[in-house]
């Protein structure tokens, strides 16, 4: 396959069923934003698995599947769990086991610590040597502790965090999660040998300055996302105090 070229991944399937559950489960519940963010959400995991983005992940870069995960474990899941309604939520959150792993103690963890872990040169390499198995995997957890941890931030069912608690908890995150992608762009030598066998280098970048590119991208959109919704809960919070003064 060329750079360019589209894939014919059977995962994009998957956020299209979901999308499709997803206006059945909510005919009588729907918000219009809530639902576009949903939609958008699919969306972004089809174009993330169909696009020349998952032919440059698979084949030809690291920066490509650098940016294809930050889709799948932030962007998308993000979108996904700010376009669930609340009735739905509370539907959701009923199971046990859901209830504790939403709980911002386990959600952060569990999202960093896969985030890390598929990170193991080995375990990269190997995913991308195996991708209908290892590599499917491997977007799937993603998403799934993705959505897991942006669920403390975006949902009041079944833990309501403050605002506050809000805006710390994505605070955290930000300095868990940021010294991956600083490694990656610091560290002085190519990680993953997988590319070395690329069929060419692409735009003239050498695996070095692929891998950097690729860690820059991760630590510069992280920076731009987590301060985004940092400031939109600590602004929320301001707002409360506000009320608060003048009630008293």
């Amino acid at each position: 396959m060329s750079p360019g070229d589209w894939s014919a991944n059977w995962e994009a399937l998957v956020p299209v069923a979901v999308a499709a559950v997803y206006l059945a489960g909510t005919r009588g519940e729907r918000h219009a934003l809530r639902t576009a963010s949903f939609l958008a959400g699919c969306a972004l995991l089809v174009a993330a698995l169909v696009t020349p983005l998952d032919t440059l992940a698979r084949e030809y870069l690291v920066w490509g599947h650098l940016l294809q995960n930050v889709v799948l474990a932030e962007w998308a899941p993000l979108l996904l769990v700010l376009g669930i309604p609340p009735a739905l939520a509370l539907r959701l959150t009923r199971p046990r086991v859901v209830r504790f792993l939403t709980r911002p103690y386990v959600a952060l963890p569990l999202w960093v610590g896969t985030y890390a872990l598929w990170h193991v040169p080995a375990l990269y390499d190997a995913a991308l040597r195996h991708p209908s198995s290892l590599l499917a995997l491997e977007h799937a957890t993603y998403v799934v502790t993705g959505a897991l941890f942006w669920w403390c931030v975006w949902q009041d069912a079944p833990h309501r965090l403050s605002s506050m608690a809000r805006a710390g908890y994505v605070v955290a995150a930000f300095v868990l999660s940021a010294p991956l992608g600083l490694v990656l762009a610091l560290v002085p030598r190519p990680l993953y040998d997988f590319y070395a066998a690329a069929p060419e280098r692409v735009w003239g970048l050498s695996r070095l300055e692929d891998q950097q590119l690729g860690g820059m991208t991760m630590a510069g959109e992280q920076s731009i996302v987590f301060f985004a919704v940092f400031a939109y809960w600590f602004a929320c919070f301001l707002a409360e105090q506000e009320r608060l003064e003048e009630v008293a």
